[in-house]
């Protein structure tokens, strides 16, 4: 093979490795800063999919670019859009099942926060919700409630639709409120910080509680991939941090 063959080998590869090395590092900032800001990513699992997912994008790609590019090739033009459109579709693909699996709401319910994830959240309850929960937000998951129940009457109907239809309370918008009108109640749940030496090691809950000074109890985070611990500050009624630390 030529040096002029080479070149342009090598040059055709690298165009498309770098437009996919950008797309990367784009979806890359999504799913993980916006998303699932560290570590709701672990909480939930999607950095399988993820890696997947940039696998087929970043270097199989660019790979069979590399493999069948060649100078003066009649149907170069067409192989390469064969290869751009199984990338691109791969990609659609990837990207599509982690953004309706994304973390919308980060919801307290009684005891604990739980993770609610798009695909729980059943359309009949968004469109019986509040105005500020009617959509869900393509941003960052946001913090909010249970509204508590009023009788008896209301809590038999929630335990009842739970049982029939799966879906809990903290996956139905009809029922969140916001997240400042319950503090009363997270202050009065929070456990001790000292009793998360109990499963976890001494090294790890040190090093969170120095780095998060004000933070003086904490609650369970229900996820679906690995349960963890919120940090409050009950002095100042304010969420400190989701960390990765075993609640139970």
């Amino acid at each position: 093979m030529s040096n002029s063959s080479l070149i342009f080998r090598f040059r055709v590869f690298t165009y498309h490795l770098g437009i996919s090395i950008f797309i990367a590092l784009v979806s890359l900032y999504i799913v993980f800063i916006v998303w699932h800001p560290a570590p709701l990513a672990k909480a939930v699992g999607v950095t399988y999919i993820f890696v997947m997912m940039l696998g087929i994008d970043v270097i199989l790609g660019p790979l069979l670019t590399l493999m069948i590019a060649r100078k003066g090739k009649k149907s170069l033009k067409f192989d390469l859009a064969v290869i751009v459109i199984l990338q691109v579709s791969a990609f659609i693909y990837g990207i599509y099942n982690i953004a309706i699996s994304r973390p919308v709401y980060i919801a307290f319910d009684t005891l604990r926060f739980e993770v609610v994830q798009a695909n729980e959240i059943p359309k009949s309850s968004l469109e019986q919700a509040p105005i500020p929960y009617k959509t869900l937000s393509l941003g960052s998951p946001k913090y909010v409630a249970i509204r508590a129940v009023q009788n008896d009457e209301e809590k038999s109907e929630r335990l009842f639709l739970e049982l029939e239809t799966g879906v809990a309370p903290s996956k139905q918008p009809n029922l969140y409120e916001n997240l400042d009108n319950q503090w009363h109640i997270i202050n009065s749940k929070a456990n001790n910080l000292k009793e998360l030496y109990n499963n976890n090691s001494k090294i790890s809950v040190d090093d969170l509680i120095k780095k998060h000074p004000s933070a003086n109890g904490w609650l369970p985070l229900l996820a679906y991939n690995q349960d963890m611990v919120v940090l409050i500050d009950s002095k100042n009624n304010k969420i400190v941090d989701i960390v990765d630390l075993r609640p139970y």
